[in-house]
């Protein structure tokens, strides 16, 4: 019998004393032409070896003050330390640096190559911190911690061996800012192999043939992102400036005013089991708890969706999402249907 994957999720009750969530942020990155970008990371990577992951991390001591109690809810909330840390991470793993010339400056602070990859490898190497390696090239620089828009924090299950409590932003790099080669990505060579720029539709594509690793929280985010993004897409036609605007602006109304019970900014989700055992070989995950740390607090997660999910020892496969009531509906109706079966052989 094979072992059972770490990355299963199960109850909240099978683990009274979870290891405590490191606080992480990640960024989803949205190009001008509003493709997506993931990093793959390597197997011997420290956290989800093999997958495909949006750029993020662990946070830093220098990129701000956060909570240290696990339970108190200022750990978890959006802040400049989260925001700091993200910016700070895309720029170690990828090279892009959300940056302005200054306050009131519009556009993305232009910093060649060379000196992005000196600079990265220096922060990474703890040789410089980052603030003081942006004042170094732009002495009136700030970060382009503003136009981050929070799009769900996710809280690790407690059964799994690392634990993150994990602030997910979105960014859309401006239209203008395509020839900027501040927003050019290369791998960090590290944990990370080349990143890459798709459109939503094709990553899920290419994690529903087997062909990558999504986890739930990423296969998720790329499926409402792909349902704004990508809609009414024609292969080999280029959008237009106004729809590629039409859809950013579609899709920030959705994060920032829909969803149930609270909006996508606003939601904390901490993946746990609704079923196991389904004849496909998936479990079935519930979105609307917010994590062992955060049961006695207010915050909500998704109450409409859930993630249906085979977990394998290299990771989650076969991960499709779902809404709640028409699985539930299902599950019912094939119960019924079993029931009926038995009851019509018991009669022969």
């Amino acid at each position: 019998m094979a072992p059972p994957s770490k990355f299963q999720v199960r109850e909240y009750s099978d683990h009274k004393t979870p290891k405590p969530a490191s606080p992480s942020a990640s960024v989803i990155l949205i190009s001008p032409s509003n493709e997506v970008l993931l990093l793959h990371r390597v197997q011997t990577s420290s956290a989800f070896p093999s997958a495909h992951v949006f750029p993020g991390g662990n946070l830093e001591p220098a990129d701000g003050e956060v909570a240290s109690t696990p339970t108190d809810i200022q750990r978890h909330l959006d802040s400049i330390a989260y925001r700091t840390g993200a910016v700070r991470e895309l720029f170690e793993e990828t090279g892009i640096l959300l940056a302005r010339a200054s306050q009131d400056a519009q556009a993305l602070l232009p910093v060649a190559r060379d000196q992005r990859k000196s600079g990265r490898e220096a922060v990474h190497g703890a040789q410089i911190s980052f603030a003081a390696w942006l004042q170094s090239i732009s002495p009136h620089a700030v970060l382009d911690t503003d136009r981050l828009l929070p799009f769900t924090h996710w809280v690790t299950p407690p059964n799994v061996p690392k634990r993150f409590t994990t602030q997910m932003y979105i960014y859309f790099v401006g239209l203008e800012e395509a020839g900027n080669p501040s927003v050019r990505a290369t791998g960090d060579e590290v944990e990370t192999m080349a990143p890459e720029w798709r459109r939503a539709k094709d990553w899920l594509a290419r994690a529903r043939s087997g062909e990558i690793v999504l986890f739930p929280p990423q296969f998720l985010l790329l499926y409402l992102i792909s349902g704004i993004l990508d809609a009414g897409m024609v292969d080999g036609r280029e959008e237009s400036r106004d729809e590629v605007l039409t859809k950013r602006e579609r899709l920030r109304h959705m994060i920032e005013n829909e969803g149930s019970p609270v909006p996508w900014k606003d939601k904390f989700i901490s993946p746990i089991g609704l079923q196991f055992g389904r004849e496909d070989g998936r479990s079935v995950l519930a979105l609307d708890k917010p994590g062992p740390e955060l049961k006695a607090s207010d915050l909500k997660g998704d109450s409409d969706y859930v993630v249906l999910v085979k977990f394998s020892r290299e990771g989650p496969r076969e991960v499709e999402v779902a809404l709640k009531k028409d699985v539930l509906q299902k599950e019912r109706l094939l119960k019924e249907q079993k029931e009926n079966d038995r009851q019509q052989a018991s009669k022969l």
